[in-house]
């Protein structure tokens, strides 16, 4: 007889469970919701003002990048078939530079916000094969800051046209990073050496 007395009523254990459903599912549904709904590129990118050289400022860690240990840039001009020409280079633990070429295909003409990436061979390239998706997802309006990433959320990057960019600017691109369901917790900070 004593163990019914310490049961709480089915009434208010109903309750406790329904409000311990309800704070445990207010932590974990955004994040959720975020990281299941579909990734939204912006909805227009004017190529000419996102070309030249971009610093980058932060990135999720990806296989190629492995030995980029500072200096990270990327400089994007148009190629002579109408693509976006990548020159990706980096500076490595012993100080030297490592660079990759690369080449970029507009996917979704006229926004321009979505493009598939390739650094194979250039022989090769003009195969659908060996491309990565680059969807421009957060930029400012003086083309002076961007948000890259991919629709499985496993890559980011955050560039700028300044490698030393005002700290809260970076913040606001981050936060923005995290809503639509990123996870920051293994963002690499890139070192630059560059002066502004």
């Amino acid at each position: 007889m004593q163990l019914f007395k310490i049961l709480p009523n089915s009434y208010d254990f109903k309750k406790l469970i329904i409000v311990f459903g309800m704070v445990f599912s207010s932590f974990f549904y955004p994040k959720v919701y975020a990281e299941n709904s579909t990734l939204a590129a912006i909805p227009k990118l004017e190529l000419g003002q996102y070309l030249g050289l971009w610093y980058e400022i932060a990135r999720k860690p990806m296989y190629f990048q492995k030995d980029c240990k500072s200096d990270v840039t990327a400089r994007y001009t148009v190629n002579e078939y109408g693509n976006v020409a990548v020159d990706n280079r980096c500076v490595d633990q012993n100080g030297q530079e490592l660079r990759s070429l690369g080449e970029a295909f507009i996917s979704n003409e006229p926004f321009n916000s979505k493009f598939k990436v390739s650094f194979i061979p250039e022989a090769i390239r003009w195969m659908p094969v060996g491309r990565g998706d680059y969807w421009v997802l957060k930029i400012d309006s003086n083309y002076q800051m961007a948000l890259v990433g991919e629709p499985k959320r496993k890559y980011l990057w955050l560039l700028s046209r300044d490698p030393h960019p005002d700290e809260a600017k970076v913040t606001e691109f981050l936060r923005y990073a995290q809503t639509v369901g990123f996870n920051l917790k293994d963002l690499i900070r890139t070192k630059q050496n560059a002066q502004e």
